[in-house]
């Protein structure tokens, strides 16, 4: 059995966020495999900590929520008190490996690790011209790297970094529904919901989708916004809801915004799709919700632009960037039109998925650790 911990400050329960449903996959899938874990985050607690029973939250860092990249780097001005306290805590709890959820959210530039621990640092973006220097920072702190797709790795050696002892990690799915059979998909297919589920933010792209919803378009879209702990820029959250409420008022007869959901709800929701849209207007670096949506037999429209193309493969339509939303309205038209097509779609998305449960995804989190040197 193998110890385990993993840093991110802004974990939580149901975090509508990328790098905390990884975490919580791979907790999981450890978990299963008699491997123990722990979940280290920032204060304070929030209601709904006790899903997670490994969840420890420190007392050296308690940040706002949502929370801006300031007030991370504010509490981690004098880094003396968290770097004592966390490397108290997995020496306590006698962690082996110790997983950081991103250079500075998760730790990883500081990485306070007492010696003999295996460290490993996620990678879920793609390293941009202004944090260059933390990644480098953390990078090198790390035993490994762990990035959650070969799209990042491509990136990556793209930007002329050298990824030679980098080691894919695939995000899991933390529950996989029972597909609709094939009378229901049908049903789906003529007159089921367009379902789209996201965190709530500009780069979506979720606004600027509803606004080029054709004049023709007559069946229900239903819009799950989930509001996350973090921002980049102060009210953007406020700013794009706002937005998708304006766009939903213009069609009040089909629109239909949703609060958020919970992890393990999201998959049994697109099960009762028709098909999902990822409406990113910056590439998705994995998307956790167009594997979700694979795992119910949903097909996927999508731009061609980051990892999402080749995660769905032929389970959906890709669209290029550049023809815009109302080429996505068109694709989805179009492949909803066509029964043979949106079927053999529907049937070959749930294979799209089988590297990417949560025993799959800890037994490549653990072989590429174990290969790390200590």
């Amino acid at each position: 059995m193998t110890a385990v911990a993993f840093c991110l400050l802004t974990y939580r329960p149901n975090h509508p966020s990328g790098i905390e449903r990884s975490i919580a996959a791979l907790t999981a899938g450890l978990r299963s495999l008699g491997h123990s874990v722990v979940v280290i985050a920032g204060g304070p607690a929030e209601p709904g900590d006790e899903a997670e029973p490994g969840l420890i939250r420190l007392e050296s860092v308690r940040l706002p929520r949502p929370a801006l990249n300031a007030d991370v780097l504010a509490a981690l001005a004098e880094p003396g008190p968290v770097v004592a306290e966390v490397s108290r805590v997995l020496g306590e709890r006698r962690i082996e490996v110790v997983c950081w959820g991103a250079p500075v959210w998760g730790l990883g530039y500081l990485n306070p690790a007492p010696r003999g621990v295996r460290t490993a640092l996620m990678m879920h973006n793609k390293i941009r011209p202004g944090s260059a220097e933390t990644w480098r920072t953390a990078m090198a702190a790390a035993d490994v790297v762990l990035p959650a797709s070969p799209y990042l790795v491509d990136a990556a050696v793209q930007d002329g970094w050298d990824t030679s002892a980098w080691r894919v990690v695939p995000n899991g799915v933390l529950t996989l529904p029972q597909p609709p059979d094939r009378e229901q998909r049908e049903r789906l297919r003529q007159s089921g919901p367009l379902r789209v589920v996201s965190r709530v933010a500009p780069v979506k792209g979720q606004a600027p989708f509803l606004a080029a919803m054709p004049r023709r378009w007559d069946r229900r879209v239903e819009i799950v916004l989930a509001e996350a702990d973090f921002e980049f820029e102060v009210g953007e959250q406020a700013a794009a809801l706002a937005a998708c409420r304006k766009q939903a008022a213009r069609r009040p007869d089909v629109v239909q915004l949703l609060p958020a959901l919970g992890w393990w709800e999201v998959p049994s929701f697109f099960a009762g799709a028709a098909a999902t849209v990822i409406s990113s207007l910056e590439p998705e670096t994995f998307s956790h919700t167009a594997a979700e949506a694979l795992s119910a037999g949903t097909p996927v429209i999508t731009f061609g632009h980051g990892y999402v193309p080749t995660l769905i493969g032929p389970a959906g339509r890709v669209v290029s960037l550049r023809s815009g939303f109302p080429a996505v309205w068109d694709a989805l038209d179009d492949l909803l039109a066509n029964a043979e097509e949106y079927h053999a779609a529907s049937r070959s998305a749930p294979a799209r998925l089988a590297a990417h449960t949560p025993e799959k995804a800890a037994e490549a989190f653990l072989a590429a650790t174990a290969a790390a040197p200590a």
